[in-house]
């Protein structure tokens, strides 16, 4: 009985590889949610009808069902209809889409903060609604959103966890597994805890860099 980090050592590899994979799946899952979320945050505004009521259905749907649902549809109810994804291609679409979701909302946002001079302005030099939105609204709006979609990202990878329900072995998967040989969960929660907190200060520092850097090109 009691404690004893003695029995981490010996599965820092482990670990370490369950850390990398929750990198990559939060890495992959962030970019996804990022250019998903300005898409259809363009579809939600300036969509005709056809396509963006049925958006508004599919974002209700994301935004009012629970992650790990979605990772189980996803993953086992997709093969159903003969698509067949690899759980770790299967927890990036999952996570990606849900924040993309969320990130739509906030990028619209900041799309309908941008002074509508600046549209008008741009169409008077000769661009289209598209190059305008491209160039212009939509670089504008993300510089002006950059905080709170920084912190779904920091969500995002919080809740990477829940891809080792479908067989992602990550970090806390990683973690469980240790523990059915070692019958040690305390040690190797605290152990998975402290990666997370040093990803999640990696994360932070990226984040922080990228806001100074808009910052000053502003």
């Amino acid at each position: 009985m009691g404690l004893d980090f003695s029995v981490v050592p010996p599965f820092f590899d482990a670990l370490l590889t369950g850390a990398l994979w929750t990198v990559a799946i939060t890495i992959s899952a962030a970019v996804l949610s990022f250019f998903g979320g300005i898409l259809f945050a363009v579809i939600a505004l300036y969509a005709p009808w056809p396509i963006r009521y049925p958006f508004r259905l599919f974002a209700w749907l994301f935004m009012g069902t629970p992650l790990l649902l979605q990772l189980f549809l996803i993953y086992f109810g997709l093969i159903q209809i003969g698509v067949d994804l690899p759980a770790f291609v299967a927890g990036v679409i999952g996570l990606g889409l849900h924040f993309a979701v969320y990130n739509s909302d906030i990028i619209q946002a900041g799309i309908l903060a941008v002074d509508k001079g600046q549209y008008e302005g741009a169409r008077t030099l000769g661009l289209s609604r598209g190059q305008t939105l491209r160039k212009v609204v939509v670089p504008q709006a993300i510089r002006s959103v950059v905080p709170p979609i920084g912190n779904n990202m920091i969500a995002l990878l919080k809740d990477s966890a829940l891809v080792s329900v479908i067989g992602v072995t990550e970090l806390t998967l990683s973690s469980q597994m240790a523990i059915s040989r070692t019958f040690r969960p305390f040690e190797f929660y605290v152990a998975a805890a402290a990666c997370y907190y040093v990803i999640n200060l990696g994360l932070e520092a990226g984040l922080r860099r990228i806001e100074r850097r808009i910052q000053i090109a502003r």
